[in-house]
Parts: structure tokens; sequence; C-alpha cells
């Protein structure tokens, strides 16, 4: 599992700590594979006076300044101009969660104290306690970035966050189609009928399952059906489809009653 080796400097607090990404790849890999003869598709690193199959180590790092002119930067002077503020992750302010727009969110990071565990334990209380997340800019490899500090379940989190020019806006505007009081109604019910508590644990990838499982039957010489696709309603008028959806989310709601009831009865 990689990591970065940093450290969270609150005040004249330091403390050193290690971050560790909270989210594993869990992607099927395919190959790249030549179709007449299936052999793996490869890669050679090299250009236009190289010797073939260049090793990694002859690569370096180049930025294009004009066409076909470049400078290049190695890994320590990257290091070496980083300030000391860059090299570790200073507290700036302490702001409250609902004031970081979900949509800034990018990366998520387990923050473990490699020393100072008393410091870090008690930065983490006086947060929860509190209810506010730590902001800071920090360096992670060579890309600086905006990050949110946060207690969570016992645990410190470090949220990197997209920088405000990064964010694109919305690519068409909508806010000024009209709507009737009857159909927000009815919208508001369908979702009063179909609240219930979010549990993480209740989803999967059911995509990457469909996938590994046509892999192991074309391995055994099987055929791959295509699914059965149910036909959309077609319901063309808006107030029709919201009658008819809050009608069919209440059925569900019968039904997980009836379960129930019937359960406590037995």
């Amino acid at each position: 599992m990689r990591s970065y080796k940093t450290a969270v400097e609150f005040g004249v607090v330091y403390i050193p700590i290690e971050l560790y990404s909270c989210v594993k790849p869990n992607d099927i890999g395919f190959n790249l594979l030549y179709k007449k003869n299936h052999q793996r598709i490869k890669y050679k690193k090299t250009c236009e006076d190289c010797p073939n199959n260049i090793k990694n180590e002859d690569i370096i790092k180049g930025y294009e300044y004009q066409k076909g002119k470049y400078v290049t930067l190695s890994n320590e002077e990257l290091e070496n101009i980083k300030s000391k503020k860059q090299k570790s992750i200073l507290i700036e302010k302490f702001v409250s969660l609902s004031e970081i727009d979900p949509i800034l969110y990018d990366k998520s990071y387990y923050v473990i104290p490699t020393s100072a565990e008393k410091a870090f334990v008690v930065l983490k209380k006086a947060m929860k306690q509190e209810n506010k997340v730590a902001i800071a800019k920090t360096v992670l490899g060579t890309k600086e970035q905006l990050v949110a500090l946060r207690e969570q379940n016992g645990n410190l989190l470090l949220y990197t966050l997209h920088f405000y020019d990064e964010i694109q806006s919305v690519p068409k505007d909508i806010s000024g189609i009209a709507t009737t009081k009857d159909e927000v109604e009815l919208a508001k019910k369908i979702i009063e009928n179909m609240t219930k508590n979010f549990d993480a644990k209740q989803y999967k990838d059911e995509y990457r399952q469909k996938v590994f499982s046509a892999i192991q039957k074309k391995i055994k010489g099987e055929q791959i059906k295509p699914s059965k696709i149910i036909p959309s309603h077609n319901v063309i008028n808006l107030m029709d489809a919201l009658k008819q959806s809050v009608e069919a989310t209440k059925k569900n709601i019968t039904k997980k009653s009836n379960k129930k009831s019937s359960k406590n009865s037995t």
C-alpha cells in the first residue's frame, strides 16, 4: 500500500504522519491483444535517435517551452523548490463541514501518526468536540493540494480538494423551467415513500460481478447471452408519470410493512 510521509503542523505543534489511501482500486484488469492471434500488445519506450528498450532510470521529466525545446527538472530539484510550508501540512484555518461544497472533494486518506501520538489524539478530539474541519495546503508527489482534515468515526481523514478554478461551470442552465405546485408535491410524495437509511454495505459493483462471471463462462467455452431488458414505461404526461410513481412506491411500502408484521407475529 503506497503512503505519503509528511507532518501536520498545528500552531507550533508538529506531528509526523503517514497518509494511506482510504480506497483500493477494484477494477478487472484487461490486457490489449492483437485480434488475429491474441498476442499481447507491448509498448516500447523509444525516440527517434534513441536505442531500443530505454530503461526507466534513463527517463527524465521535461517541460516543452518552445516547439522541440525542453527544460528538465530532476526529482531532487522538484523537492528543493518546495518551501517549508509545502513539505508539511500546515493548518491555515478551521471551518464548518457545511462550508465545503461536496463538488470539491477528490481523494481520501487515513492519517496515521508516526510519533507525537498524544498531540495527534488531542487535535483529533478537539476537532470532534468543536465540530470543525481543518483546511491546509501541501505538496503530495509533484502537485500542490488543497486539503481538508476531518475527524470521522474515531479516525482522522485527509481529503484532497480541487482548487476552485478547476471546477467547470454547468454546461446548461435549466433554472428557468416552470413547474407547478402539484408536480412538486407529487415528487415530494415519491421522495417520502422512497426515503430509507443509507447503508453503504448494501451496495456492490454488480456490473463487475457480471463481467467476472462472463469471464468464467468464456473460460469454460460457454456463450454470453444478452441480458433481458425490461422496456421502460412510455408515459408522456408528467403528471401521469408522477401519479403512477407515487402509487408504485406506495405499493413497495405496503409490501415491506406486511413482511415486518408477519415476522413480528411469528
